[in-house]
């Protein structure tokens, strides 16, 4: 069984949708249980004035009957609050929106240029519109159906702040609990687990909005639980670490991404960039004192941690604006201003734990998947008493 998703709807546009096929029936599943990783995405200091307007009210249009799934396509919608300010400018039919109103000097950095000239738009709005992080949305609403499932399955998803801007937090957790880390994240403004580079952060990131810029930093993903063996080794396009990489790199605004060690691992010798074998608890199986692959050898989960950075760029909108080009005339002019962010990097961890639970969600159904959770959960169980 595989899972697939997708996702419409503009910024300023009337609604998102999203549509999720391959969910097993039988799994528990609430409006609230979505409704509350909306509200965790929303949080974060530096974020726009939206997140204020926008109360992201998630409703389940098919796929669920009583509060469990039935197999059949999960349709979601989120409503844009803002589409009736917008509504002139954004219809989907009526006469040309006037030419003041028109997007015509792109933003270094966005989507803007290039796909204006790829789709042959002289009004970037028309890729300004869908190329926005308003989408990211959807996509955790999406995700919270995969997370539903794992935590089902015994997986825990959590994130934290490692660096915003120049401001970097301790690399050790603030905690061996994998549930407590989230916990401690969202009670801190820009969910580092250490108070002290909250502080700093903060502190960075009213400085960068006094400018007129915007900051971006470095986030941590880290799943607990996850059965050793999903992902490949056999093709390209089965390993794991790909995957995950793919889903990573196409989060608005995300540079980077690594696994464990990551690039550190290309600074050290071969005997600190492995995970010894040790003998395990009866004949067959091994543990780890370490963690350095980050929970993915070979394309394959360890049943370790699995750890992920990602590297977020600052966001491309300044209140300060860079120099641009007007492209009809050719004249240079400072880039559009539109209503933006400082930083969201908070915001890029919550739907980072989406992206990856979608990606665990469909790897562990292509190992141990059925039609229903009384199927999967029985398989799931032999599995990891014989790995573990």
């Amino acid at each position: 069984m595989h899972l697939r998703y997708l996702t419409a709807g503009e910024s300023h546009g009337k609604a998102l949708v999203g549509i999720l096929e391959g969910m097993p029936a039988g799994l528990g599943l609430t409006r609230e249980q979505i409704q509350a990783q909306l509200r965790r995405r929303k949080m974060g200091h530096g974020r726009g004035a939206r997140q204020k307007m926008e109360d992201d009210a998630v409703e389940i249009l098919s796929g669920v009957r009583h509060g469990k799934t039935i197999g059949s396509p999960i349709a979601l919608l989120i409503e844009n609050k803002d589409w009736i300010n917008w509504a002139n400018i954004m219809q989907p039919e009526g006469t040309e929106v006037p030419a003041e109103r028109q997007l015509e000097v792109p933003r270094p950095g966005h989507a803007d240029y290039v796909g204006g000239l790829k789709y042959g738009h002289a009004d970037m709005r028309n890729i300004l519109e869908r190329a926005s992080a308003r989408e990211t949305a959807m996509r955790v609403a999406i995700g919270s159906v995969a997370r539903n499932l794992l935590q089902e399955c015994g997986i825990e998803i959590a994130s934290r702040i490692t660096r915003i801007g120049s401001v970097e937090a301790p690399a050790e957790l603030a905690t061996d609990r994998i549930e407590e880390i989230n916990r401690i994240a969202d009670a801190s403004p820009v969910r580092c687990l250490d108070p002290d580079a909250s502080e700093r952060m903060i502190a960075e990131i009213d400085s960068a909005k006094q400018k007129g810029d915007s900051l971006g930093g470095i986030f941590e993903i880290i799943a607990s639980g996850v059965p050793l063996g999903l992902g490949s080794h056999v093709h390209w396009d089965r390993r794991l670490g790909g995957k995950i990489g793919e889903a990573f790199m196409g989060l608005n605004a995300i540079k980077g991404v690594q696994i464990g060690l990551g690039f550190d691992s290309a600074r050290v010798l071969g005997s600190e960039a492995h995970d010894e074998l040790f003998p395990g608890r009866a004949p067959g199986v091994a543990r780890r004192r370490s963690n350095r692959a980050g929970g993915i050898e070979g394309g394959m989960t360890s049943g370790e941690l699995v750890v992920i950075k990602a590297a977020m760029k600052p966001i491309a909108t300044l209140m300060r604006p860079l120099h641009s080009v007007k492209l009809k005339t050719g004249v240079p002019e400072q880039a559009h201003v539109e209503r933006s962010d400082v930083c969201a990097v908070p915001s890029a961890a919550v739907i980072g734990e989406s992206l990856l639970a979608l990606v665990l969600a469909e790897e562990l159904l292509v190992k141990f998947g059925g039609d229903s959770m009384n199927e999967i959960l029985p398989r799931i169980r032999d599995w990891n008493e014989k790995t573990r």
